[in-house]
This record gives structure tokens, C-alpha cells and sequence, in this order.
């Protein structure tokens, strides 16, 4: 679809077999409509600059060939200029296109960071950042970085567990935001995870800011901060084990952990749904280290071994801890 004729769209003036036309490819696919929507948004920019700045209408086809001439176009999409009637208003088309160049290269320069997704679906992953630093994104997990990362350290963590290594540089912080929470630091590791409402931070190495608007922590080695949506206070702790670290060390290493943690981390590394039947138990407490490439099933039963007065039953999906009685 030609750039002209969203143009047309988007100022009501196409035909009804146009905009018939228009319609079907945007029902097309998810892509299409992102387009038109990223049109949409320079339109918007180019009123604000329609305001403070007159164009002349002649002036504007005359720019608008020559751009056409040179195949010069308003957006990374090479458009395919073709002659429609005069009736459309070849001259207020030419002036908005022009007008919406100069929009695109606006919004470019001084619009919000592009940024570039990373996800991990069915397997850990590692990657480098441009600037150096490393992160390890556990299954399920979705970041995305500045573009621009070298001159702008900025991560939004959408979801998930991820491990950042973060490479020195005092004059550029590395910022992490996650909903409302902000994440600073300059050269450091630890590790983030948002899931269900709920966002841990753990630092393994040097120090770690972490703020909520007025309020801000900072976190030292072998420190953590929980921040529940519902309650969001900075509230640091001392991390007292390193099940955090299962997806990169391969182990669960449980001590002393109790049982409903110990559901909590399994449901997480293996998807599943185990549930504790009876509250007595939920605070028990186990000492074992199982290996995360084992199955599900064999690691259960490796801990009804430990825990003799544990029985697992299924039931609809559900994994049910309960106490043999």
C-alpha cells in the first residue's frame, strides 16, 4: 500500500473503492496496521508543527517532485508515487506529505528512544548489550534496550528473570525500569525478576539504587528488596539463599527452604501448577539440591523421598502436596 493513498485515508478523501481497499490490508496482517499506525502518530506530530510554521501549497508539490525525482521518501518504506485526480487535492497531499517529512525527521530526533526487544521463549538465554554488559534472560522472559544504548543505558524489563552484568561506566548510568520501579547503577551484577505483581532485586556485586518516586534504597552485596504491587514499599533484606540463581547454576540448591517456596521456584523453572493441599505443611522445610534438567516428575519424587510425610497427587492439571495421614 502507497504512501499517498494511507495519506488519503487518513484525511478521508479516498474513494470508497480505496478505502475499501485500505481496510483489507490493514485486516491483513498485524504488521500493516503497525505501519498505519506509525503514520498515524507522525500526522499527529505534524500538527503540532502545522501550527508554527505556514506552507505554501506550490512550494510544497515543487519540494514534494523533487523528493519523488530522487525517490526520496518520508519513511524507511520506499513509496511508489503514481498520479491520482486533481479532485483529491494533489496539491494539500503533496504539502502533508511534505509537512510529515519534516514530522518523521522531528519525531526521530527529539521523539521517544527506539527500542529493541529481546526474549527468551522455551530456553535460557545470553546476550551482550552494545555497550558490553550481559544479560541472562530466563525461560519466558522479555527485555528490551535503547537502540542507542551506548549514549542512552536504558532496559525496560517487561517480564520474567533476568541476570544483568552490567559494564563499568560512571558517566553513563545503566537504568532499569520495571512498571513504577526504578533500577541504577554503574557497574554491577544482580538479579531482577517482575512476575505476578511482584518485583525482587538481588545484588551480587557492588551497589544497586533501587526507587519507587520518593522513596529509594540502595542495595549491597547479598541484599534484596521485594516490591509488591499492591504495597510497593522498599523494604532490604538480607538474601538468605540463591535459588534466584537456579536458571544460570542448573541446581536448586534448598536448604532450609520451606515448602511453599520450594512450589514456587518449581512452578516457575517447569511451568506447572503444584499446589499445597494442607497449610500445616506449607512451612516445612527442605534440604536437598536437585539438578533443573531432571524431570519434574523424578525431582517430586526425589522430595516426597526427603519429606517421608509428603504425598503428591494430580488432579485437572494440578500437582497437590498434601500430608500423609
Amino acid at each position: 500500500m502507497t504512501e499517498e493513498i494511507l495519506i488519503k485515508f487518513l484525511l478521508k478523501e479516498t474513494s470508497e473503492e480505496e478505502s475499501i481497499a485500505v481496510q483489507k490490508w490493514l485486516d491483513e496482517a498485524t504488521s500493516n496496521r503497525a505501519q498505519y499506525t506509525q503514520l498515524e502518530k507522525i500526522w499527529t506530530a505534524s500538527k503540532s508543527l502545522s501550527s508554527t510554521s505556514n506552507i505554501d501549497e506550490e512550494q510544497a508539490w515543487t519540494k514534494f517532485k523533487a523528493r519523488a525525482s530522487s525517490t526520496e521518501t518520508f519513511s524507511s518504506h520506499e513509496a511508489i508515487v503514481r498520479p491520482i485526480k486533481q479532485s483529491f487535492g494533489w496539491l494539500k497531499i503533496a504539502a502533508v506529505l511534505v509537512l510529515v517529512a519534516g514530522a518523521w525527521m522531528m519525531y526521530n530526533v527529539f521523539g521517544p528512544a527506539n527500542y529493541t526487544d529481546l526474549t527468551a521463549s522455551n530456553k535460557v538465554i545470553t546476550e551482550h548489550l552494545p555497550d558490553g554488559s550481559e544479560v541472562t534472560l530466563n525461560k519466558n522472559s522479555q527485555i528490551s534496550y535503547a537502540t542507542d544504548f551506548k549514549e542512552d543505558r536504558s532496559v525496560k524489563l517487561k517480564k520474567g528473570d533476568v541476570f544483568f552484568n552490567v559494564a563499568h561506566d560512571k558517566s553513563r548510568p545503566f537504568v532499569i525500569e520495571v512498571n513504577k520501579i526504578s533500577v541504577t547503577v554503574v557497574g554491577t551484577s544482580f538479579n531482577v525478576k517482575h512476575l505476578k505483581g511482584e518485583t525482587e532485586v538481588i545484588v551480587e556485586t557492588g551497589i544497586v539504587k533501587v526507587s519507587t518516586g520518593k522513596e529509594v534504597v540502595e542495595l549491597r552485596k547479598g541484599e534484596k528488596v521485594l516490591i509488591k504491587e499492591a504495597s510497593p514499599k522498599l523494604i532490604k533484606e538480607q538474601n538468605t539463599d540463591q535459588l534466584y540463581n537456579y536458571y544460570r547454576s542448573g541446581e536448586f540448591v534448598f536448604s532450609k527452604t520451606p515448602l511453599w517456596k520450594v512450589a514456587e521456584i518449581l512452578n516457575q523453572a517447569y511451568d506447572a501448577q503444584i499446589v499445597i493441599q494442607d497449610a500445616s505443611i506449607a512451612n516445612e522445610t527442605l534440604n536437598t539440591t536437585l539438578k533443573e534438567a531432571t524431570p519434574l516428575d523424578s525431582n517430586l519424587k526425589l522430595i516426597t523421598q526427603t519429606m517421608q510425610n509428603l504425598k503428591i497427587d494430580r488432579n485437572d492439571g494440578q500437582i497437590v502436596l498434601s500430608k500423609i495421614k
